[in-house]
């Protein structure tokens, strides 16, 4: 039986008869529209669930185009890389995947107690070291600005900014630094993944799968005002009360925020972080750059301790050539083969659905506007969508058939994604 995950842009395949011919997994590497999480990172948690006790050493292999792919955007071209995973077997234990967190609370079956009150340091303040898988609010998959960006109004992005994410859009956002394994400088603050908090009274240090790293002063210091341009930037930290307030400045403006929003380096950011319980944290961040938009905007996040394993690394191969010459089309392509539906047929599609992508809960809300569809996924911005026939709609990185009932009326919308197609019910 096949085992199929879809990890950030990845789509791995463990099987058996694969594995028994070849004692390898294929990993297959494809360039679905994941500008929120990046080219090269993957969720290594659930990757430690799937491969437990073998190395991931990647080889790639050969090019090719997915039949599925082109299925499932028709109007686009996708890149494909196969990946060999090597099965070598290592001893579980070197990988402390499974050895218990000291000082951890537990219920009376020996399992973490994440409810248990949040721990404190010697001098009182809160404990925020640990390893927390980071959660996301919308988990929404798929082109530059499907992803709501918190509290971020259009009409407070200056234009400028504004046609800047129309063009990523267009391209689905080829352009991203961290296709080029870059590091993602401000937007580690709104990403998911696994990272570990290291706190002593002087610093407080953050380390991200990717091997980067942030430093978080605690002495007192202020931020400089006129700080030389770095990817990770600068940052201070002060406790006002159970929160801990991170500043940070002296970003370069060759990253991306969420969404594909752009920054300039006149971009100041704030952090909050409270630690609720023992096992769950609040983070809020707030984005404030006078040059690309006319007011501060926050987006909000959560995390979650991961007890009782390990954070492995996720590292993006460097390479001259990622394959991003074999990625091409445009959303607009997506309109170039539309075919004509009725406006009444259009209609009986609009609607609220619910259901659940991966572990995360999914709104994908339809609407009509002039004769065309719009997709929002999770109360992100509204993306238009072609008809490619009278039930099968794409143009936003993602693809989406409608299942009808004998009147016509949409009970079920299927969204395509390279790991196959999740299933939402209408609720309304």
């Amino acid at each position: 039986m096949a085992l199929k995950h879809d990890l950030n842009r990845y789509t791995l395949y463990d099987t058996a008869a694969l594995a028994r011919s070849l004692g390898s997994f294929v990993l297959t590497e494809t360039m679905e529209r994941r500008p929120d999480i990046g080219f090269g990172g993957f969720d290594s948690a659930l990757f430690r669930r799937s491969f437990i006790g073998f190395h991931r050493i990647a080889v790639r292999q050969s090019l090719m185009y997915s039949r599925r792919l082109r299925e499932v955007f028709r109007p686009m071209k996708i890149f494909t890389a196969v990946i060999i995973l090597t099965a070598l077997a290592t001893p579980l234990g070197a990988q402390w995947l499974q050895r218990p967190t000291p000082g951890v609370p537990r219920t009376a079956d020996g399992k973490p107690n994440l409810t248990a009150p949040a721990p404190r340091t010697a001098d009182g303040k809160p404990d925020l070291a640990g390893l927390w898988q980071m959660i996301s609010p919308d988990g929404a998959v798929g082109n530059v600005s499907l992803r709501k960006p918190g509290d971020l109004q259009p009409a407070d992005v200056q234009p400028w900014a504004q046609a800047l994410v129309r063009q990523r859009a267009e391209n689905f956002g080829i352009d991203n630094p961290r296709y080029k394994c870059l590091p993602d400088g401000p937007n580690y603050s709104t990403g998911q993944g696994m990272k570990k908090i290291l706190q002593t009274p002087a610093m407080i240090v953050i380390l991200q799968e990717d091997l980067t790293y942030r430093q978080i002063h605690m002495d007192g210091r202020a931020l400089e005002t006129d700080p030389n341009p770095t990817w990770m930037g600068y940052s201070v930290g002060h406790w006002e009360g159970d929160t801990l307030v991170v500043e940070s400045n002296g970003y370069n403006d060759r990253t991306w925020l969420l969404g594909g929003y752009p920054h300039t380096e006149a971009l100041r950011m704030t952090e909050r972080f409270r630690r609720t319980d023992f096992g769950h944290m609040e983070i809020a961040v707030a984005f404030n750059d006078p040059k690309a938009y006319n007011k501060a905007w926050t987006f909000k996040l959560s995390a979650r301790l991961a007890a009782d394993t390990e954070m492995m690394e996720a590292v993006c191969n460097e390479r001259p050539d990622n394959g991003q010459e074999h990625w091409i089309g445009r959303t607009s392509d997506a309109q170039k083969s539309a075919v004509n539906v009725a406006p009444e047929v259009l209609a009986k599609y609009a609607g609220v659905y619910k259901g659940i992508y991966g572990r995360n809960p999914r709104t994908v809300e339809v609407t009509l506007s002039g004769g065309t569809l719009f997709i929002s996924v999770n109360g992100g911005p509204k993306q238009p969508i072609a008809p490619q026939s009278e039930t099968k709609f794409s143009g936003t990185g993602l693809s989406y058939e409608f299942i009808r009932d004998d009147r016509g009326i949409a009970t079920h919308v299927l969204e395509g994604h390279i790991s196959g197609d999740y299933k939402f019910e209408r609720q309304k």
